[in-house]
């Protein structure tokens, strides 16, 4: 059986209208004082709604990149650090270059002085390599020639990348290896030869396979070498006796020994010269430093006994003497290239100096850019929370007198229902 409608006056249906209309605006107030926001979804004001969150979506991912700026100024300060402790070094290395250089060469222990801070600066070179490997962050190291790339916007299409330098490199400070004493010299000789000296000249040589020749029955074994003149070799074809003297006869005895022999050492054989610097010999300084003597037709190194120049004619510089020397003038060039370190180091950390300030800057403005992007969305979506507070007083007090006013619409109502009484 069907429900029987309630028949409810004109001024009843009125007033209960009226008292809905009240509580659905009354919902909405407390829905906006309850989020603070006047536009809570699309349907309250799409346009606005959408704008806002475009606004909002935005400053999320700016907010993000921050932390890649942050992370990106830290890179810069670890290698910043990294210089800093680099020059200190440096600057330890031209200390104790600038001790060796000011050492008195005359000394009988300078040679050890020498050798001390050899020492000492060779430590701290290798503490720089060291220290030069520590200085990254993140697996970014700036001066090992890493690559820092930070971005700027959300769309990934502003970058700033950084590329590093390799400081050792560029730096160019070479070890105490290329400390090399320098003699000072002046004419006359240097000393003399108190024995014998045997030269050698490893450009002569005899190649393996060759031939082996002899000017009678194969006793006395020869061998064609490379400056074209005939060497004695042994039975066995292996290597020369002794100081070997070339054959001087007439090369037309030479034949083939029967049966046939070669030379089997592996990479032929390398010829001694049969000349010798005499007991007694005076031995001359080079321009080059070179000691050096002749057995009266060419000059050898007598250190090494090798060929030092062909021909009877004494070399240029030759007939100087050694009267002293230092380490002096190669000590002086590592100091002038510490120098020039020192001058690129800061030169390095005042472009990493920019650098920092860049990318602090665009992380300044990035933040403050949120900082209005934020805004920009709340001023399209948040209530007026005093407008809303008054607008619920009125609705509570609107709502009332809709209550009293449906009261009275049903007094009619009553009347009939008290003659029932």
């Amino acid at each position: 059986m069907a429900q029987q409608s309630i028949t409810l006056t004109a001024s009843m249906r009125t007033n209960l209208a009226s008292l809905k209309s009240i509580q659905k605006q009354m919902d909405t107030t407390q829905e906006r004082l309850s989020t603070g926001k006047e536009v809570n979804s699309a349907i309250d004001n799409a346009s606005n709604y959408y704008q806002s969150r475009s606004l909002t979506n935005r400053a999320s991912d700016l907010d993000a990149l921050l932390d890649s700026m942050g992370q990106g100024i830290q890179t810069i300060e670890a290698a910043n650090e990294g210089i800093e402790a680099v020059t200190s070094y440096v600057e330890q290395l031209k200390s104790v270059a600038e001790s060796a250089f000011a050492l008195d060469p005359t000394s009988n222990n300078y040679e050890s002085q020498i050798a001390s801070y050899r020492e000492q600066f060779n430590t701290i070179q290798k503490e720089i390599e060291k220290l030069v490997a520590d200085a990254s962050y993140q697996g970014i190291n700036l001066l090992k020639g890493g690559e820092l790339t930070v971005t700027f916007n959300e769309t990934r299409s502003n970058r700033f990348t950084i590329q590093g330098d390799v400081i050792l490199d560029e730096m160019k400070i070479a070890g105490t290896d290329t400390w090399k004493y320098e003699a000072t010299t002046e004419g006359g000789v240097i000393g003399t030869a108190t024995t014998e000296k045997e030269i050698t000249i490893p450009a002569i040589t005899i190649a393996d396979d060759t031939e082996i020749v002899s000017p009678d029955t194969g006793t006395t074994k020869y061998a064609l070498a490379s400056d074209g003149k005939y060497y004695k070799v042994n039975a066995g074809g292996t290597a020369l006796e002794g100081a070997a003297t070339a054959f001087t006869g007439d090369v037309s005895t030479l034949k083939p020994i029967s049966p046939a022999e070669e030379i089997n050492a592996a990479g032929g054989i390398e010829v001694k010269a049969e000349s010798d610097i005499p007991a007694g010999t005076d031995i001359y300084v080079a321009k080059d430093g070179t000691n050096i003597a002749t057995d009266g037709t060419d000059w050898y190194d007598v250190d090494t006994g090798t060929l030092y120049a062909a021909g009877a004619a004494a070399p240029e510089g030759a007939v100087e003497k050694q009267t002293g020397g230092s380490y002096g003038a190669a000590i002086d060039n590592t100091i002038d290239t510490i120098a020039a370190a020192i001058d690129y180091l800061r030169s390095y950390a005042t472009e990493l100096g920019n650098n920092y300030s860049i990318i602090e800057t665009r992380q300044n403005f990035t933040d403050a850019l949120i900082d209005v992007l934020e805004t920009g969305s709340d001023n399209l979506v948040l209530a007026d929370m005093n407008e809303e507070s008054a607008n619920y007083l009125a609705l509570q007090t609107r709502q009332q007198l809709a209550i009293n006013s449906l009261s009275l619409a049903s007094q009619s109502a009553q009347s009939i229902l008290s003659l029932f009484q």
